[in-house]
């Protein structure tokens, strides 16, 4: 990961929009949601939320697939991963494992 692609991804994430949409696709798991049923499940109306599910997209956050009319959602999860890594790959000097509390298994390994 490189600097612009991490502060992308946490621009993106200083909405509270957003970050709520891609807290609820993260619980969805691998299914994702389709568009209508995110806004449902957080009363965001259709204009709004798509403005949203876009810059989402944009920092690379979330991927879409269309499904007939519909599109699906999910939530990027490796790129979250890369971005924990990303932060804390120098801690301890360089030398994670030396940071149990926050070492994590991709960070460690």
């Amino acid at each position: 990961m490189d600097k612009q692609l991490a502060t992308s991804v946490f621009e993106s994430l200083a909405s509270g929009v957003r970050l709520d949409v891609y807290r609820l696709l993260v619980k969805a798991g691998p299914q994702g949601l389709v568009a209508g049923e995110i806004g449902s499940a957080l009363e965001v109306p259709p204009t709004n939320l798509s403005f949203h599910l876009k810059a989402l997209s944009q920092a690379q956050l979330v991927t879409v697939v269309q499904e007939g009319r519909y599109q699906r959602y999910r939530a990027n999860l490796a790129l979250m991963q890369e971005l924990i890594a990303y932060l804390t790959a120098e801690c301890c000097a360089g030398h994670p494992e030396q940071c149990p509390e926050i070492c994590l298994a991709p960070i460690c390994a």
